[in-house]
């Protein structure tokens, strides 16, 4: 800028940008990334604490020998936490009045 005006022999002292302004588009995209960015760091902090309640569960239940599940059984617990530990709706209770082994 100084090179610029030189020429009519004006001397730039000092130059502050007192407004800065995007397109709305590309404002618009800018947040939208921002926002993704967001969406992302929570839901894998979701999912963090979400693995690490599922592994609690899973150590304390065969501790106490509350109940002892097979492989096939524990996946499916596993499955069913994760899906309440991070699912956006509340979890609706299924109330089961057969058998696990049949």
């Amino acid at each position: 800028m100084a090179e610029r005006v030189a020429i009519a022999g004006v001397e730039i002292v000092e130059v502050r940008i007192s407004h800065l302004a995007y397109a709305p588009e590309i404002a618009q995209a800018m947040l939208r990334r921002q926002q993704a960015s967001a969406v992302v760091a929570a839901r894998s902090r979701i999912v963090d604490g979400a693995v690490g309640m599922v592994e609690l569960a899973l150590a304390r239940l065969s501790e106490r020998g509350i109940v002892d599940l097979d492989e096939e059984r524990k996946a499916a617990m596993v499955s069913n936490l994760m899906v309440v530990l991070c699912g956006d709706q509340p979890a609706s209770p299924v109330v089961n009045t057969g058998t696990l082994y049949s």
